[in-house]
């Protein structure tokens, strides 16, 4: 029993050795966290490249109308659900379009989000292209009801390297917008 108690209570000699090599393992950490910060080198874009994003969340139009309930169709609901009119909780499914100098590069159809298909509909897409002068065409559609496009948007803008170009909507600014 003696013996048992003495090794615990005896000094510990390893004590400065593994402060040592704890200390040259967090260097060894450091240090490879600063090499894997600066190499390799990351560039963005090529020296003559733009980037065009696409980037959006909208709620389409419902896909269908409302309409007004019969007498008994009412007579047969809860009183507390007794609104005049029914009206489709599901919305349209977005549809964008893109050409860059007249060649259509996307087309993404976004459904609408919810488990009833009643949230918004978002997009997100990068477009990498050269820098210069660009003629873009955006189409989009949000009502389901109707063939066509509902909103449409043609422009030539000048793009200079490194530049990013995101391609909105905003129906308060009058639809889709490009920034």
């Amino acid at each position: 029993m003696a013996d048992a108690h003495a090794t615990l209570a005896a000094p510990r000699p390893h004590r400065a050795a593994a402060w040592v090599g704890q200390a040259l393992l967090y260097g060894l950490f450091a240090l490879a966290i600063g090499v894997f910060s600066r190499w390799p080198t990351y560039q963005h874009l090529g020296p003559d490249q733009a980037l065009i994003k696409l980037s959006f969340t909208h709620t389409g139009k419902p896909v269908g109308d409302c309409r007004p309930l019969s007498a008994d169709e009412l007579a047969k609901l809860p009183p507390n659900m007794r609104a005049p009119m029914k009206c489709p909780r599901e919305r349209s499914p977005v549809t964008v379009e893109v050409d860059i100098g007249g060649v259509p590069v996307l087309k993404r159809v976004a459904a609408p989000s919810g488990l009833s298909r009643d949230g918004a509909s978002a997009v997100y897409h990068r477009l990498q292209v050269a820098a210069g002068e660009q003629r873009i065409a955006v189409r989009l559609n949000d009502d389901a009801r109707q063939a066509g496009f509902t909103h449409q948007r043609e422009e030539v803008v000048k793009l200079a390297p490194a530049q990013i170009l995101v391609i909105d909507f905003d129906a308060e600014q009058g639809g889709i917008t490009l920034r």
